[in-house]
């Protein structure tokens, strides 16, 4: 029998088997101000030294303002964790990319971008979305605080092995369909616990045409689908991505790792423990209209109704999501009307996302009902290039506010929230009940969608835009 892409990156990591229990080893380490404050406290209070200080990479992003960060931070608990942050790297002399560094940015976007992320890896973060590096096939997954001072202080993690799950997507996507609407196809096919327990690998042709800013907004997005783990096996397109990146090997290393790195591939014989098929030539831009992710139609469609659903207990969450989303059953996607749009977050911030949106923008103007429209760049390099290439004047000379990178309104730990009532159109991963501020209303969508939502005011067919 085959192995799979996760067994073959997971034995490689072994350092200790107990039952069903492994030590596995970790190659990176990524950190940022939110849950890593007490981890290094811990550390102190232990007298312990961290255990390998280069596999760590640290940045702020959750907390960090994207208007003029010339001032303070005027929120003060978001100020102390910025601060500690930059305390503990010096204090224990870590590679970090401080707030006011051209390289800082949103750590799931700035591991790829600096070569930190690598195939065959295995990665943690004390964040959710760590599953985003699996597209280098390289197992990523978020840990908890403990965690983080567990995996400082020893190099290694406590797991239990996931079973193996293949979500294959064929066929040629239609225009105007991306990495995000296969993503929430997904989810909107198995439900948000539809992965537990799995690693998931995405494979087929509709995958394998993706780049990798797309296979990353996909992997980002296996957390929703109940996943700790997203993986896409490697090819000539990871290897293309990561050559001469800052902190990619060089020289020989180089030639040695690229031959290692195409192996990590799921063997053509391998038996998964499920599996999901997906008519990629079927998938049509997506909008979330309730407050889960797996509350997701295509935008030819109309809002469920609740009283359609034989399920009980789905009829009665689908009643709750709409009562908060102030919206009826059986209205056409189509016919929701916006307040604010998000461009950004650690699914949707890379340079081909900004080109993608811009691209729909064009020399059109926002809508009159339109109150904030944001783009976020995920990185200061990512912005830099955008801003090479013309990017900014797109977005601002329609109306829409260039910021600096960081998490921003992905969700409700900084200066950018939803107010009350407000709805938006967001290219961020949670549309959970007050997840972008309290009373907010969330509608996630691809790159495209949101500008072209900012642009009619609601949300359209950008396939009619063509």
């Amino acid at each position: 029998m085959g192995i799979s892409l996760y067994e073959k990156v997971f034995n490689r990591h072994v350092v200790r088997k107990d039952n069903d229990t492994y030590l596995l080893y970790i190659d990176r380490h990524l950190v940022h101000e939110v849950t890593s404050p007490q981890a290094f406290e811990g550390l102190r209070l232990a007298n312990r030294e961290i255990w390998r200080k280069n596999s760590i990479l640290a940045v702020p992003d959750h907390n960090v303002p994207t208007t003029d960060r010339t001032v303070e931070i005027e929120d003060p608990v978001s100020k102390i964790q910025v601060e500690t942050l930059d305390k503990n790297c010096e204090e224990f002399n870590l590679l970090q990319f401080k707030m006011n560094d051209q390289r800082q940015g949103i750590v799931h976007v700035v591991g790829p971008e600096q070569g930190s992320t690598l195939p065959g890896m295995t990665i943690v973060c004390g964040d959710s979305h760590t599953s985003t590096h699996g597209a280098f096939g390289a197992i990523a997954m978020g840990i908890g605080t403990s965690e983080v001072e567990h995996v400082l202080a020893t190099q290694c993690l406590i797991v239990n092995k996931f079973k193996t799950m293949r979500i294959s997507v064929n066929g040629k996507l239609q225009f105007g369909v991306t990495a995000k609407d296969i993503a929430l196809a997904a989810i909107g096919r198995i439900g948000t616990a539809g992965g537990t327990g799995h690693a998931i690998e995405f494979s087929g042709t509709s995958i394998e045409s993706l780049s990798m800013e797309g296979r990353m907004t996909l992997c980002n997005m296996a957390i929703e689908a109940g996943s700790r783990v997203g993986l896409i096996g490697v090819d000539k397109k990871t290897i293309e991505y990561i050559k001469d990146k800052p902190l990619a090997p060089k020289g020989v290393l180089w030639e040695e790792a690229k031959k290692d790195w195409l192996n990590l591939v799921s063997d053509k014989d391998v038996i998964f423990d499920s599996e999901v098929e997906i008519d990629g030539n079927l998938i049509e831009p997506q909008v979330t209209w309730g407050t889960s992710p797996e509350m997701v139609s295509s935008i030819t469609s109309k809002i469920p109704n609740p009283g359609d659903c034989k399920d009980k207990t789905l009829s009665s969450s689908y009643q709750i999501a709409l009562k908060y989303m102030d919206l009826k059953p059986n209205t056409p996607i189509n016919e929701i009307s916006i307040d604010k749009v998000f461009i950004g977050s650690c699914t949707n911030s890379r340079i081909e996302d900004l080109r993608a949106a811009a691209s729909i923008v064009g020399t059109k103007r926002i809508a009159k009902n339109i109150k904030l429209a944001l783009v976020v760049p995920g990185s200061g390099l990512v912005k830099l290039q955008a801003e090479s290439e013309g990017l900014d004047k797109v977005f601002k000379n329609a109306g829409f506010e260039w910021r600096e990178p960081g998490c921003s309104m992905c969700l409700a730990m900084n200066a950018d929230k939803l107010g009350p009532g407000e709805r938006c159109a967001s290219t961020s991963n949670r549309n959970f009940e007050g997840r972008q501020g309290q009373g907010g209303r969330t509608h996630l969508v691809s790159p495209q969608m949101a500008a072209a939502a900012a642009i009619y005011g609601k949300f359209v067919d950008i396939r009619e835009l063509n």
